[in-house]
């Protein structure tokens, strides 16, 4: 994880000294940062740690002549490439998971659909999985926007996660090795909708570029990850706060 942090600053750094580009071709903006994450242990867990965030949000397709916004209210289709990572669970991280296999952390690559219309807009993403994971996995909902300032945003949002069965079993399920192993009775998900969620993003303008990123979440497992012995609670609280620049690129 440190090296994904490093590895992240040095690049936050680059685009921002990336001059401003013409407004003449298409683009991409987006806010990219670092910050803190206060959520579960793990996916399922009922205790709570503070972790490293690695901000990539607010990707936006800029279109010929289009001002490059700080907020991303360009109406209309769009497609964008969308990225994750998942750090990794160890058995020692929680009684509920002793005996059960490591998992290694993952990196996750796909597509973005977006439409806005206003000051809402509707998504979904889909993003293949690779190292500790080689699912499917994404999520479908809509945001809408209020602009209590010119300086302040905030989106307030709905969202439901899937997964395809090797990704919910990587994190839910319990093989036959390891129900051996760590007394859980063995336990076979399938995919579908795992998660639904409720949240309030804030971005505070310190500059033109530079702003304060705060997300409050609250995300409930349903469906065969909520029924997984290793979950010790279903409701999944969590809190973000980080820095980002408002970078942009021109074709």
């Amino acid at each position: 994880m440190k090296s994904v942090v490093l590895a992240s600053a040095a690049a936050l750094a680059a685009l921002a000294a990336v001059p401003a580009q013409a407004q003449d071709g298409w683009g991409i903006a987006a806010d990219v940062g670092l910050g803190a994450v206060h959520g579960p242990d793990y996916p399922g867990s009922a205790e709570t740690q503070a972790s490293p965030w690695v901000i990539l949000r607010n990707v936006d397709v800029v279109r010929p002549g289009q001002a490059l916004t700080q907020d991303g209210s360009a109406d209309g289709l769009s497609i964008v490439p969308t990225f994750n990572y998942r750090g990794d669970r160890e058995a020692g991280d929680s009684d509920a998971l002793a005996g059960l296999d490591d998992i290694d952390a993952s990196g996750e690559v796909g597509a973005r659909l977006k439409y806005s219309v206003g000051d809402a807009f509707g998504y979904v993403a889909a993003r293949r999985g690779f190292g500790g994971h080689d699912g499917v996995v994404g999520e479908f909902g809509a945001k809408y926007r209020i602009k209590p300032s010119d300086r302040l945003t905030l989106w307030a949002g709905a969202e439901a996660d899937f997964a395809n069965e090797k990704f919910v079993d990587t994190y839910f399920g319990i093989s036959a090795d390891e129900s051996t192993t760590s007394g859980h009775a063995p336990f076979s998900p399938d995919g579908g909708v795992y998660a639904h969620s409720l949240s309030l993003e804030g971005r505070y303008a310190l500059t033109d570029s530079l702003a304060v990123l705060g997300e409050a979440r609250y995300t409930r497992l349903t469906g065969d990850a909520a029924d997984s012995p290793i979950v010790e609670d279903t409701a999944q609280p969590s809190v973000r706060l980080g820095v980002v620049h408002r970078f942009s690129f021109r074709f």
